[in-house]
């Protein structure tokens, strides 16, 4: 039968071949699913569809389709459509065609080397529990409401219909001052703090302070960009930001001030008072990392420290916690002065998908990001109370801090017993933090013994393992 290129099958890249035009359909469709040339899971064009790439009778394809089937090569579901079957493996060498074998079913994959069975590391949350149903019925209607010209390269600081909504969604739930011209969409925090450094050191800058206890990525980020770190104080009630803390010279200060990661503890008014009067008499800027503010539990929200001084704060959020870091947005609130100099850095054109950006806005507009966000709140609260009750019952000695908000706990231990219990939680196959990690190699505060436990991670079904985990390995 001749064919065009047009009607090749040239998507699946298939040639009917064979006595008959079914049997070849069949012969070639099994053969791309056995080489891989049609992953697991692939949805197949509709019946009527590849018929007419083919230049076949619809009936044909369909009832190759239904051969498929029925060996398991393929399933077919109402709704769903007709699928590459997962689970499917090559058959032993043999005759190809009608009498080859049905593929065969294998059982789910063995995990993965090195991957711990519990996951208890501070920072992600619960993955599954995003909300994919609401996700897609806000793409579908932002995209649908779309005008032509969003899908061009866009205004480096995002698109306006997410940064509009952004404004509205902050003033109202954080306290932050801004308006949709000086927010900044990133691809995620880090870039954020990518775009901070150059500008800072672009400014003459040459040391930022930073918390004793935090990120070292955020670290290594600032000496990236050719900026030092100098730890601040720290002292039982947090971060000390008055007096002489902050160090000659710096131009900036990088804080945590609603939830400080990873002590838990909330800058105190005073301290935010004296680290807003420094930026003001120095011309410094405050860096506020707001990684989890949505989430608190047994205290009012504590508004954003830009609220303040929105001429002196950069105000830095993000959906990496309420909704998944994988998405790689996130915001800056800027003072007006440095939105240029923003701008320059970032460059000319916009970095993050603008699909995800109007889905986000759709998600804020329409009142389903703040459902979510309650649900997880609650969610989070019951798995909070769940560890706060087991280490009373199984592991007294054990003192829990920091958890009147965010997604983990630190778990105060005798002293010296740090690095034998983060060794006994790997043998384990539980993956948890020591304190140790995250503080500043030139911080002067006490060293203290304790975990960071994230609360987050784990999916619901398995919580109650990982508690069962992690109290076997406490002292």
């Amino acid at each position: 039968m001749a064919r065009t290129w047009a009607t090749s099958g040239v998507d699946l890249h298939l040639e009917p071949a064979g006595p008959g035009l079914r049997r070849g359909l069949t012969d070639a469709l099994r053969d791309a699913v056995r080489t891989g040339r049609l992953a697991p899971g692939t949805r197949l064009p509709s019946s009527r569809t590849l018929a007419a790439d083919l230049g076949i009778a619809r009936n044909t394809v369909a009832d190759a389709y239904a051969d498929l089937v029925a060996e398991g090569w393929l399933t077919a579901r109402q709704g769903s459509g007709t699928r590459v079957a997962t689970g499917v493996a090559a058959p032993s060498p043999g005759r190809r065609g009608q009498g080859a074998a049905p593929p065969a079913r294998t059982s789910p994959p063995p995990r993965e080397a090195g991957r711990p069975v519990h996951d208890l590391v501070p920072g992600i949350p619960d993955l599954a529990s995003f909300p994919r149903a609401a996700w897609l019925r806000a793409a579908r209607r932002a995209l649908t409401a779309a005008p032509s010209r969003v899908l061009g390269y866009g205004d480096p600081r995002g698109s306006l219909e997410l940064r509009t909504a952004l404004a509205g969604h902050l003033a109202r739930v954080r306290g932050v001052r801004t308006d949709p011209g000086h927010l900044m969409v990133c691809a995620g925090f880090s870039d954020g703090l990518r775009i901070l450094g150059a500008v800072l050191r672009a400014r003459g800058a040459s040391t930022v302070a930073v918390e004793s206890y935090g990120l070292d990525v955020h670290r290594r980020l600032l000496a990236e960009a050719g900026l030092r770190t100098r730890p601040l104080p720290f002292d039982e009630r947090g971060t000390v930001t008055d007096g002489d803390a902050c160090p000659a010279g710096a131009g900036a200060v990088l804080l945590t001030p609603s939830h400080q990661f990873p002590m838990g503890v909330t800058l105190r008014p005073d301290r935010r008072a004296a680290v807003v009067d420094w930026a003001r008499r120095t011309g410094g800027l405050v860096l506020e990392d707001d990684y989890d503010g949505e989430f608190r539990y047994d205290r009012q929200p504590v508004g954003a420290l830009q609220g303040l001084a929105p001429d002196h704060v950069v105000y830095l959020g993000t959906v990496s916690k309420a909704l998944a870091p994988g998405l790689r947005l996130a915001w800056m609130a800027l003072p007006p002065a440095l939105v240029e100099e923003a701008v320059a850095v970032k460059g000319p054109h916009d970095t993050c998908g603008v699909l995800d950006q109007l889905t986000l806005a759709e998600l804020l507009v329409s009142g389903a990001y703040d459902r979510h966000v309650r649900a997880a709140r609650l969610r989070y609260r019951r798995r909070r109370d769940g560890l706060v009750a087991a280490l009373a019952e199984r592991a007294p000695e054990v003192r829990p801090t920091g958890i009147a908000a965010g997604l983990h706990a630190v778990l105060r231990l005798p002293p010296g017993t740090e690095p034998s219990v983060v060794q006994a939680a790997a043998w384990q196959g539980l993956a948890l933090h020591g304190l140790a990690r995250f503080r500043h190699p030139e911080a002067t505060a006490p060293r203290l013994d304790a975990l960071v436990v994230g609360y987050g991670t784990p999916p619901d079904h398995a919580w109650t393992a990982a508690l069962d985990a992690l109290c076997r390995v406490l002292p």
